[in-house]
């Protein structure tokens, strides 16, 4: 995961604990975050991983090494994190996470004043000042302290119910099943629902950093216990969480688990209903459904690259209220511009109240599309090349090369391929009006790859 002269990945800091992020190296990053901050206030906090105490008191130390004065929040979910560093008005912060990754991995987060992780150029001067050894360490009277930040969670939960109308919502009696994951979700979403007026049940709700349940990564063909509980129970609705929990994966009452896209385009259909023009901010590898929405009701959409950080720095620069990822990511302006799977819940609840209908009939209003998706291997020297050529043999048909090469036909169907930011291997994601179709995309571009692959090879 970590490079020779890079720390940064497309969201964070991210390795196998012990092995490529060790106490060691967190120190050193986090004096290498403080030598950058110049002495700030920044928070700190972790997710549920088993390594997340131990990496969190190696940053601290580094920071406190730098002359950073440490507010430390301990365990909490990475978007309540985020929004105490813009509550606070601190000058950043330090959040230790690997997100959905598997249990031994752990990663860093450095968040700057506004609650938004750093753009790419301000990791590059990180990373300048850790490789070119320009560590400025505090005299032995300068060095930081630390002190405790208490209330962060009951903070979030308040901002979150500012958004949306609590009374309307308690009046329905909403039964929610909550998937967190065994991690941080199960710190606030509960306590978020409850007092929204919902009933709940949850499910791996014990804080447990080795995962036992499933793993954190909230994907479908992981989550077959939360839509059978949803069923079990008559529950209105289902949703389970990521390790950080900043995205949120929906299932309707009939057990029926939603990808996304789906969730995403019913809450941007409602936003816009009510703020017809605004922009709503997505990645290309987003489902053409997020365009038919923006279409339909007046908005415009702004594509971009693949990447949370990139979303929210668009946002921010376009000053636009709504974003979002086909992975489940929900970025509402009005509360910050991060993805947030709280916040997101509460979205979906309130259009649930604004129309009494149920999720099931909802989604079923939306256009439909069926996704595939594929993975062709490729050696990292050979990436751009590939792209380049890809480009050119595609030239004429209706392309969007921000992010590798997407392509959009007449009936509607389309592909993105892109080269992976973390594998040496190509991404496709196909999508079309007949499951049929998406497969054929996937199978025709797999074999152009391939093709173009062979051609460098000889």
């Amino acid at each position: 995961m970590l490079s020779q002269r890079r720390l940064f990945g497309t969201n964070g800091i991210r390795g196998l604990v012990n092995k490529e992020l060790t106490p060691e190296l967190a120190i050193s990053i986090g004096s290498a975050i403080g030598t950058y901050f110049r002495c700030g206030d920044l928070l700190v906090g972790y997710d549920a991983r088993t390594s997340s105490p131990m990496l969190a008191k190696a940053i601290i130390s580094g920071l406190n090494a730098a002359g950073c004065d440490v507010l430390f929040a301990g365990m909490a979910p990475t978007p309540a994190l985020q929004y105490a560093v813009k509550s606070h008005k601190f000058d950043g912060g330090v959040i230790v996470t690997a997100s959905h990754n598997p249990p031994e991995y752990n990663g860093i987060k450095v968040v700057w004043n506004d609650g938004i992780e750093i753009a790419r150029e301000k990791e590059i001067e990180i990373e300048n000042i850790f490789f070119n050894h320009k560590i400025r360490f505090a005299k032995w009277d300068k060095i930081g302290g630390v002190q405790n930040l208490t209330g962060i969670i009951e903070e979030y939960v308040e901002a979150i119910k500012g958004h949306v109308d609590i009374t309307k919502i308690a009046s329905k009696h909403y039964h929610v099943v909550v998937d967190a994951a065994n991690s941080v979700a199960a710190l606030v979403v509960p306590k978020l629902l409850r007092e929204l007026g919902c009933r709940v049940t949850t499910i791996n709700a014990n804080i447990d950093g080795t995962f036992p349940a499933r793993p954190p990564e909230p994907r479908p063909e992981n989550l077959r216990d939360l839509a059978s509980t949803v069923k079990a129970v008559s529950a209105d609705l289902g949703v389970a969480f990521d390790g950080d929990a900043d995205r949120s994966i929906f299932v309707d009452e009939k057990g029926e688990i939603h990808w996304g896209d789906k969730t995403f385009a019913l809450i941007e259909k409602h936003f816009l209903m009510r703020n017809p023009g605004e922009k709503i901010v997505s990645p290309i590898s987003s489902s053409t459904l997020v365009k038919d929405i923006a279409d339909a009701y007046g908005g415009e959409i702004v594509w971009t690259k693949v990447g949370s950080v990139i979303v929210s720095h668009t946002m921010k620069k376009l000053n636009a209220k709504l974003g979002g990822e086909e992975n489940g990511g929900i970025f509402y302006g009005p509360h910050q511009p991060v993805r947030d799977g709280a916040m997101a819940t509460a979205l979906i609840l309130s259009t649930m109240t604004e129309t009494s209908e149920k999720l099931s009939s909802l989604l079923a209003e939306l256009p439909k599309y069926f996704i595939e998706k594929g993975k062709v291997e490729c050696p990292e020297n050979l990436k751009e090349k590939i792209l380049e050529k890809l480009v050119e043999q595609t030239k004429g048909l209706n392309t969007n090369t921000i992010d590798g090469v997407k392509i959009w036909f007449e009936d509607k169907s389309s592909i993105l391929v892109r080269p992976s930011g973390t594998e040496p291997l190509y991404r496709l994601y196909a999508e079309a009006k007949t499951r049929e179709k998406a497969l054929r995309l996937v199978q025709d571009f797999s074999l152009k790859l391939k093709r173009i692959i062979s051609s460098f090879k000889v």
